[in-house]
């Protein structure tokens, strides 16, 4: 018998020394008919401080029977125990497999008091050894759910998007405690011209039973009633929310604003009220699914994942915390409380795109275009706000392995994930300014990559009808190429702006660059400055002290 063991990203992790937690991510899921071409989309930024994640790559392979599966926690690379192989796997590229399945995550957390120590499959592992065994999201929730019924779920309540080429799910899970082997879990097909999100908040509250569109655990409400979480009695509706992820303020503060960010720029005519997500007593709860005004392409929903709520009262680019280049990003921790204070709380805002965001993506899928050619893994390094997607086709051969490169321990010019970082880094002294920089690039990019897209895809499909696999050969090189050329610019993107703002200067190159441009402060921050200090900095004759 024969042990393999489950390539995770935090198995590579173990032997660094290096652990996070995903308890800070954000997902979008487009149905079919709220997207403009037909494509399922989902997308997930992986958030969290103090990692950086190597793009993840497994490819097809068969196994000998008795063949087992050594499992490791993904968020610590600790081992966990094993489990039995399959006899087939299928390719994986990033959270994307080869039939166009597709999964993203946040984590809710949820009851402490569920949370099992003694299980084996941890959500991560969940995730991953779905994607090598599923060809679409339905089976997908199946195998993980059959996973954890018979070796357990080890980690926190998890909100969990699932994709394929025709459906989108929102699945959410948590588990027993340490009485019980398992997991209850509810998952729903997003309708069909609708959209959902999730961000580290539970979101499913309806369990319509009787919904062939509706999955759940036999015991999910039996079990909530036997832990004292539901009362049948009580006439009111079960939902998994008020079951099983109690809600506070801070989950509300900073989790739920980002779907209400979320909803008001999809349905802006829907007027979502703030009231719920600022922790108001007695506001309704956000709907599982929105209608879009208008259908989503796969450029929009990129947009959604860049956002520190610019252009609302929240604009996070604005106030006194921002400083004086209006920079977005709020230093950890996001909780905090004043020296001398032990009872009052305050907690930063929380955006979707922040500088925690180790990778990103929105994987398209399509039911009308072979699986090769119709799932597009959309892959960002580093913080939405300043990366680049960049295509990478769901049945290439072989990654772009410049981004298997990822140690948050040792510096290297060779790790797209460094530069990436590098490049955000520098942009934050002087925001306003080098960010407008870095979306030019960003902007250019992709652009280019869309407007090529249909006629890569075309070029693929007519060698497809001839030989499939020299159409996948074709999509490998250009993926790989593609994400090659996006590194390289971004090392050169670095360069530009630390010659262009040393100093604090801009400097445009004319003369030599011996006359730069002074950027100084805004005459708003000038006058938060002269509060702070109002005599100081007037420049004036002064009596001399008595």
């Amino acid at each position: 018998m024969k042990h393999y063991k489950l390539f995770l990203i935090a198995f590579v992790f173990s032997f660094l020394g290096v652990t996070f937690e995903s308890t800070a991510c954000t997902n979008v899921l487009v149905s079919k008919g709220a997207s403009k071409d037909g494509s399922v989309f989902i997308s997930y930024n992986a958030d969290a401080g103090g990692f950086m994640e190597p793009l993840y790559f497994m490819p097809a392979k068969d196994w000998a029977p008795g063949d087992s599966l050594e499992v490791y926690e993904w968020d610590t690379g600790k081992f966990m125990g094993k489990i039995k192989q399959v006899k087939h796997t299928f390719q994986v590229i990033g959270n994307m497999n080869e039939y166009q399945v597709a999964v993203g995550e946040t984590t809710y957390g949820g009851r402490e008091e569920l949370m099992d120590p003694k299980a084996i499959v941890d959500y991560g592992s969940m995730m991953y050894i779905a994607l090598q065994r599923a060809t679409t999201a339905r089976e997908a929730i199946k195998i993980m759910t059959d996973l954890v019924a018979e070796y357990g779920y080890a980690s926190e309540g998890e909100s969990i998007s699932v994709s394929d080429p025709n459906e989108a799910w929102i699945f959410e899970i948590i588990g027993k405690g340490k009485k019980e082997k398992g997991a209850v879990w509810v998952a729903r097909r997003v309708p069909d011209g609708y959209i959902c999100a999730h961000a580290n908040q539970a979101r499913i509250r309806d369990v319509p039973l009787k919904d062939k569109d509706c999955l759940y655990a036999p015991d999910l409400i039996s079990f909530a009633e036997k832990e004292g979480y539901y009362d049948s009695k009580s006439g009111k509706p079960f939902s998994f929310v008020d079951a099983y992820c109690p809600l506070e303020p801070g989950g509300l503060l900073y989790c739920e604003n980002r779907i209400w960010s979320i909803f008001r720029r999809v349905a802006p005519s829907q007027n979502f009220s703030t009231d719920y997500w600022r922790a108001v007593k007695g506001a309704e709860p956000y709907p599982l699914f929105v209608k879009p005004d208008k259908k989503l392409a796969v450029e929009d929903v990129m947009a959604l994942m860049r956002d520190h709520f610019e252009g609302t009262e929240f604009d996070m680019t604005k106030g006194l915390i921002a400083g004086p280049y209006g920079c977005p990003y709020r230093w950890k921790p996001l909780v905090w409380k004043l020296e001398g204070d032990t009872i009052t709380k305050y907690a930063w805002e929380r955006p979707i795109s922040t500088q925690q965001t180790a990778f990103s993506f929105v994987a398209q899928s399509r039911s009308f275009l072979p699986n090769p050619i119709g799932g597009v893994f959309w892959y960002g390094v580093d913080d939405t706000y300043s990366s680049c997607y960049m295509p990478l086709y769901c049945g290439i051969y072989e990654p772009p392995f410049a981004y298997q490169n990822a140690d948050v321990t040792k510096f290297s010019w060779d790790s797209p994930a460094w530069v990436f970082n590098l490049v955000a880094n520098y942009a934050y002294g002087k925001y306003s300014y080098i960010i407008k920089d870095i979306q030019l690039v960003q902007k250019e990019l992709e652009t280019k990559f869309l407007a090529l897209q249909p006629e890569i895809e075309k070029t693929a499909i007519e060698q497809y009808k001839k030989d499939p696999k020299l159409a996948v050969q074709y999509l490998t090189d250009y993926s790989v190429n593609q994400a090659n050329m996006v590194f390289a610019r971004w090392k050169d993107l670095y360069a530009t702006i630390v010659t262009k703002y040393n100093d604090g200067y801009i400097n445009d190159g004319k003369e030599h660059g011996r006359h730069p441009q002074s950027t100084g402060y805004s005459t708003e921050f000038l006058k938060k400055v002269l509060l702070d200090r109002p005599d100081y900095y007037q420049e004036k004759w002064r009596e001399p002290k008595k």
